[in-house]
């Protein structure tokens, strides 16, 4: 029977939506890689806190409608429109016009380091070290759309660009304010 008090939309945090349909994971990470790490336990407590099926969406490189619209149909929930589905996350836009790979001071790669911690620890912890305009990158093989969100809560500047199927660069920079 469907849960109508609990509807999954893609502002449902991830978090939630596994605590109340633990049933949810496998369907999870069957649609996409990068939702492996949801069997993580430290990974899941800290970034399935925050990220919603919005983000989730991005990170899988799915379309927010088709997993949200799965995930609804699993559980018994009617489907949802389009419209109502809500857009896409993209921060892969035209370069903009504080990027300078000159001022790149460090880069994080996330396919050569340890599994068990989410690049967002490391990318945080070296962010603060950077000098107004330094910039680090963040290498990963999904589009890290939670993180994206907490830099940009913190004040950084954040661009990314897909360079590949499974390669998207991500820059992080502190403004020159």
């Amino acid at each position: 029977m469907p849960d109508y008090d609990f509807p999954i939309l893609p502002s449902t945090k991830v978090g939630a939506l596994l605590d109340r349909y633990p049933e949810l994971e496998d369907i999870l990470i069957g649609l996409a890689p990068p939702f492996k790490k949801l069997r993580n336990p430290l990974l899941r407590k800290g970034v399935a806190r925050v990220a919603s099926l919005k983000h989730a969406a991005a990170v899988g490189g799915l379309p927010v409608k088709d997993l949200v619209n799965k995930l609804r149909a699993a559980v018994g929930q009617e489907i949802i429109a389009s419209d109502d589905a809500g857009g896409s996350i993209s921060d892969v836009s035209s370069q903009p016009e504080w990027f300078a790979a000159a001022k790149i001071v460090t880069s994080i790669d996330e396919r050569t380091a340890d599994p068990n911690v989410m690049p967002i620890v490391a990318v945080l912890q070296q962010a603060v070290l950077l000098q107004a305009g330094e910039m680090l990158e963040l290498v990963t093989t999904f589009f890290p759309a939670p993180g994206i969100e907490i830099m940009k809560k913190k004040g950084l500047r954040v661009w990314s660009i897909q360079q590949g199927p499974g390669l998207v660069r991500t820059y992080v920079s502190k403004p020159c304010d």
